[in-house]
C-alpha cells in the first residue's frame, strides 16, 4: 500500500453519491479546498462518530472554504441510510469496486480479531484548487477526526 503523500497530484476520479448521483472531484474543487476522507464501513461505531463530529463542525470547516467528501465501499442505498440516519450535512460517495481507494493509497491489507483481510485504511486527505494533496491525515481517533483537521487548517 502506498498512500499518496503532501504534494503529490490528487487522482481525478468520479463516483455516485447517496442519491446515486455523478459526483467529480474536480466539479468539488471549482469552490475551495476539499476534504477527502476514507472510512471503512457505513453505520458502523467508530464511522458513526467520525461523520458526526464532521457533520457538527461543517460550518466551520465551510468559513475555510473547505468542502467536506467521504468515501467508502458502501453501496448508494446504504450511503442514502447512513445520511438519512445522522442527518449528514456533505455528501457520502460510493467506491464499491475500490478503485478510488487503491489510487489514493488507502485500500490494503487490515487484521482485525485475528484475521486478515484487504480494507479501506481510515485516512484522509486535504487537496488544494489545484488538485494537490495539501495534508494527509493519518493519526487521528474517530472523535478527533475534524479537530485534527480544523488545527491543520488555522496553522
Amino acid at each position: 500500500m502506498k498512500t499518496l503523500k503532501t504534494g503529490e497530484k490528487a487522482p481525478a476520479f468520479e463516483l455516485p453519491d447517496a442519491d446515486n448521483k455523478s459526483v467529480a472531484l474536480a466539479d468539488l474543487l471549482k469552490d475551495g479546498q476539499v476534504l477527502v476522507y476514507f472510512y471503512p464501513k457505513a453505520m458502523t461505531p467508530g464511522c458513526t462518530v467520525q461523520a458526526q463530529q464532521l457533520r457538527d463542525h461543517q460550518s466551520e470547516l465551510a468559513a475555510l472554504r473547505v468542502r467536506t467528501v467521504g468515501i467508502s465501499p458502501d453501496a448508494p442505498k446504504r450511503l442514502a441510510k447512513f445520511t438519512e440516519r445522522d442527518n449528514l450535512n456533505f455528501s457520502l460517495l460510493s467506491d464499491e469496486d475500490h478503485e478510488v481507494a487503491e489510487a489514493f493509497g488507502v485500500w490494503g491489507p487490515k487484521k482485525f480479531m485475528g484475521k486478515e483481510y484487504d480494507g479501506i485504511h481510515r485516512i484522509s486527505f486535504l487537496i488544494n484548487q489545484d488538485g494537490t494533496i495539501a495534508r494527509v491525515f493519518d493519526k487521528f481517533k474517530t472523535k478527533d477526526h475534524h479537530q485534527v483537521v480544523l488545527d491543520a487548517l488555522s496553522d
